[in-house]
């Protein structure tokens, strides 16, 4: 059975850093690709990142770009997301989804994902 668990969200000041993990069961990493998305209240989810199993190859949201750092530890099927100097408008619900493939070249959207974790919540304020 396919789950992807979620955790390390919480409460952060401006300028903070959290590290969320996706931690996969069910499948290895090798074969799959992680993304991470948001949603905040009353907005559209949103793309956030995402990660070869395979290759590492990585690609980012441009307003995430230079903040953000998504990693794997394929001994750990664990996915992990270093968010560096957080903004309010980073608060949302990030989720982590997974779906079959080698090669990142792109933001890969939601709709092309096969499984999805719960959630975990993320709010920067002072």
């Amino acid at each position: 059975q396919v789950q992807l668990v979620e955790s390390g969200g919480g409460l952060v000041t401006p300028g903070g850093s959290l590290r969320l993990s996706c931690a996969a069961s069910g499948f290895t990493l090798d074969s799959y690709i992680i993304g991470w998305f948001r949603q905040a209240p009353g907005k559209e989810r949103e793309g956030v990142s995402c990660i070869s199993g395979s290759d590492g190859s990585t690609y980012y949201a441009d307003s995430v770009k230079g903040r953000f750092t998504i990693s794997r530890d394929n001994a750990k099927n664990t996915v992990y997301l270093q968010m560096n100097s957080l903004k309010p408008e980073d608060t949302a619900v990030y989720y982590c989804a997974a779906g079959r493939g080698t090669v990142v070249r792109l933001l890969i959207p939601a709709r092309w994902y096969d499984y999805w974790g719960q959630g975990t919540q993320v709010t920067v304020s002072s």
